[in-house]
């Protein structure tokens, strides 16, 4: 998939299939209307695009309001969200940042600005709550008539449906907020999952909690997520993918560590810090930097706790451990249990 910050790029191709969206977990139903799209897009000869937006619409808005709590809960970084539209097989992304200017565009000057002459739309998919331009005045009746007018095609999809429930990001941030991984999956149609490089922090992990079971510490993988108010938080039960050839069993804390200093070395942000419960020895202490894994969420243990000291802190740590270790292993027998 080619990525490209703004339409006004060389590489951009002529003429394409688009659709506009946030696209915030690149849920069931966005791929489904991916899918959509890909099939609309060779009938027509042309690429599939994806126009998005950063930041949020709602977060500048929240942003320019100085309400921050009117920002939504992010479910993925950037980074995620692209990876998922590119394993939707999208040819091009055009991610558009969101500004003062674009926020105070009428509709029809977005669309012949964007739309017409940014990205040569020949045909154009949208949801059937789709709102486009200032003060969200344009809907699908009018994107159908400038369409016609214009000379693209205009299509809508209805919502997705699972179990008789809507498929939407506001369905999948509930959820995550509720530590119910079970039903995020089956609305994302995969894992929740977090992926970035690996950043250096305090190294405070592998100072806690020495003993045998624990020879290197309690050391964790740290990835920066991106935004202040990720959809998820807490610990939880992690599978590690990209530090050996099959995933690593672990624990997980997404949040911004109460316990801990706010003016770390990561300056209070919102962190995923991981621990292995098993290091890959090939790794050695410092191997784990620099590298990009991905994250998959399992299973809440619980919400972030503040604990009074390292003392409590280690021993909370070492709890959370024996947790993830006993989901695991009812996991493995319940696997063994579905195929006997």
């Amino acid at each position: 998939m080619h990525i490209f910050r703004g339409f006004k790029h060389p590489g951009i191709a002529p003429g394409c299939a688009l659709t506009i969206g946030n696209f915030d977990g690149v849920h069931r139903g966005h791929q489904a209307m991916l899918a959509l799209l890909n099939n609309e897009a060779r009938h027509r000869g042309v690429p599939s695009c994806v126009l998005t937006f950063e930041p949020h619409p709602r977060d500048f808005f929240a942003a320019m309001a100085r309400k921050p709590e009117l920002a939504p809960a992010r479910i993925a970084t950037l980074r995620d969200k692209l990876t998922e539209l590119a394993r939707c097989d999208v040819d091009q992304c055009v991610v558009l940042p969101f500004d003062s200017r674009l926020s105070s565009q009428v509709p029809e000057a977005f669309v012949d600005g964007v739309l017409v002459r940014g990205l040569g739309a020949r045909y154009v998919l949208v949801g059937d709550d789709f709102r486009f331009g200032a003060k969200r005045a344009g809907d699908y009746a009018m994107l159908d008539a400038l369409g016609n007018a214009k000379g693209f095609d205009v299509a809508r999809m209805n919502s997705y449906e699972v179990h008789g429930l809507r498929v939407s990001s506001s369905a999948v941030r509930e959820a995550l907020g509720r530590g119910e991984m079970d039903r995020v999956a089956a609305l994302l149609g995969r894992h929740y999952s977090i992926s970035g490089h690996v950043v250096h922090g305090r190294k405070l992990g592998r100072q806690l909690g020495q003993d045998a079971r624990h020879p290197m510490g309690m050391r964790t993988l740290n990835l920066r997520f991106s935004h202040w108010k990720p959809a998820a938080g807490g610990i939880f039960a992690v599978l590690v993918h990209g530090l050996a050839a099959d995933p690593l069993e672990g624990v997980a804390n997404l949040g911004i560590r109460p316990s801990l200093d706010p003016h770390d070395a990561n300056g209070g942000r919102v962190l995923l810090e991981t621990h292995c419960l098993q290091w890959p020895a090939s790794l050695g202490e410092e191997g784990g930097y620099g590298k990009i894994i991905r994250v998959e969420l399992l299973h809440k243990l619980h919400d972030e706790l503040k604990y009074d000291g390292l003392d409590a802190l280690t021993q909370g740590i070492r709890k959370d451990c024996d947790d993830a270790r006993a989901y695991f292993a009812s996991t493995r027998r319940q696997t063994t249990r579905d195929r006997i």
